[in-house]
């Protein structure tokens, strides 16, 4: 991917080769916390909260096209568990490596004779601007990696009740008794005729009552 904008050295995902020079073998280590940017994650699933503190750990190695980043960043994702839908916490590790090209280079670390003009052949590639460049899309695609698709709070998480929707790890005993459609009928009558049977004797003992009051 072709720069289309300066890169600000304010930002705290943009980092500075320029102490490497463009020697091959230079090497430089760097440690940055900053805060999380806006959906780091799977969007609506998990994900890093924004603001929260991603801890990066990145290994700068200059090579005969440009600067191999290699790093590590660790923070705390949250989300919510797809079986009981209870929040959940998760340690978030996510490993990368990417080449940032130098833009006069080709693939093979050459300096072009004069400036290329190929839209598809630098589609893929990330490039320096100025000696920096921009790690957030890389972090980016890390994170996405790193993180489950179904996350759930534990390997055994028995879900909610398909009937009643209580979370079955608060209750392991919970259980509905099953009614056989083809007697729920039967049961439905049952109860009717018990109803009526119970009315008429209530009319009885009324008349009883009355008879002997006279």
């Amino acid at each position: 991917m072709a720069p289309n904008a300066r890169l600000d050295h304010r930002n705290p995902l943009v980092f500075d080769t320029h102490e490497l020079g463009r020697r091959p073998g230079a090497l430089q280590r760097l440690t940055r916390t900053i805060d999380a940017p806006k959906d780091l994650g799977l969007q609506g699933v998990i994900g890093v909260p924004e603001g929260a503190p991603v801890e990066l750990e990145l290994r700068l190695e200059s090579v005969m096209e440009g600067v191999l980043v290699t790093g590590t960043a660790r923070a705390q994702a949250e989300g919510e568990c797809v079986r009981c839908l209870e929040p959940l916490e998760l340690d978030l590790e996510a490993d990368f490596q990417e080449m940032f090209s130098y833009p006069d280079a080709d693939d093979r670390g050459r300096v072009k004779a004069e400036p290329a003009d190929d839209a598809e052949e630098d589609e893929d590639r990330l490039f320096l601007e100025d000696g920096l460049f921009d790690l957030e899309p890389v972090l980016r695609d890390a994170v996405v990696l790193a993180l489950p698709m179904q996350p759930v709070c534990q390997d055994d998480c028995p879900g909610l009740c398909s009937e009643c929707g209580e979370r079955l790890a608060d209750d392991p005993d919970h259980h509905h008794d099953a009614v056989d459609i083809r007697w729920a009928a039967l049961q439905g009558l049952a109860g009717s005729l018990e109803d009526g049977e119970k009315d008429e004797m209530s009319g009885a003992e009324a008349g009883v009552d009355e008879k002997q009051e006279k």
